[in-house]
């Protein structure tokens, strides 16, 4: 996904909002069944993920994801923006 900077603008910005605030704004006001499916289909992939990182850093999943989320601070959070961008383009392409 390409690194779109107006996508990750400041919550405090009146006139644009985080894509967190966006995505809230979404859920909470889109079809219900859509946004279930959403949720149902990204905990399922986060699922799947926390069991390849057991194969490969053993039972103590939280720690590693601890440790990595502490020496790449910037990495994860523009992950997790883009994170929220994708689920929130997901139910929006089903609500048209």
């Amino acid at each position: 996904m390409a690194n779109y900077a107006a996508l990750f603008e400041d919550e405090e910005d009146i006139f644009g909002g985080s894509p967190r605030s966006k995505f809230m704004d979404v859920v909470f006001n889109a079809n219900n069944d859509i946004v279930r499916q959403e949720l149902s289909n990204f905990i399922e992939k986060f699922a799947v993920m926390e069991l390849i990182l057991e194969e490969h850093v053993g039972e103590d999943v939280a720690s590693a994801i601890s440790q990595y989320k502490m020496g790449h601070l910037d990495l994860v959070d523009t992950k997790t923006k883009s994170i929220y961008v994708e689920i929130m383009g997901a139910i929006l392409s089903q609500s048209e």
